[in-house]
């Protein structure tokens, strides 16, 4: 589908046309479904929600409630991997209270890069850093939600933030030595 008929359905489904939505979601769905299973393969192998319901849950946080400008196909993604960390990150937080554990380890950034079955409460840390991160640099953290979280490459990156691929890389490397910081205490 191209971006001018993505666009169109994009203005047809913020009017409140229920076809248009279904057709966007069928036009994006595969999209969706790689950047699901991106995530989910960073889970614990026990975890149990599954790719369709990380998208729909996610879609439900971005269109459920509110209406919402979205530009183009690389935003909207942008936007889907955002719900669907925070979806992630809110599935982690109840376990962790239904445990009544509750408390954060920290991990070094090289572990949270990886992500191999990573228990809740390293998503609860990588997300507390992250938001820490946000309130220094928020530009930083959402080159790092988009890169780290969505998967997307620094051209991606660029033309979703508006910004030059060589101000993405000055700041993924600042993100990246901050978090490491953050998450061990110590200088990378």
């Amino acid at each position: 589908m191209s971006e001018i008929e993505l666009s169109t359905l994009l203005t047809r489904a913020r009017s409140g046309d229920s076809a248009a939505e279904g057709e966007l979601v069928g036009a994006i769905y595969p999209e969706l479904r790689r950047l699901a299973r991106r995530y989910l393969s960073a889970e614990r192998k026990t975890h149990t929600l599954q790719t369709t319901e990380l998208i729909h849950e996610a879609w439900l946080r971005l269109f459920g409630t509110h209406e919402v400008s979205v530009n183009d196909r690389r935003h909207l993604m942008a936007l889907m991997a955002l719900q669907m960390r925070r979806t992630l990150v809110d599935y982690a937080r109840h376990r962790n209270a239904a445990k009544g554990t509750g408390s954060a380890i920290r991990v070094s950034w090289s572990d949270a890069e990886e992500l191999l079955a990573t228990p809740d409460e390293d998503v609860l840390a990588i997300d507390n850093a992250v938001r820490a991160l946000e309130s220094v640099d928020p530009r930083a953290a959402k080159v790092v939600e988009l890169r780290f979280f969505g998967g997307f490459l620094e051209s991606e990156v660029a033309e979703t933030l508006g910004i030059s691929i060589a101000t993405i890389r000055r700041d993924w490397v600042f993100a990246r030595a901050w978090l490491y910081h953050r998450l061990t205490g110590r200088p990378e």
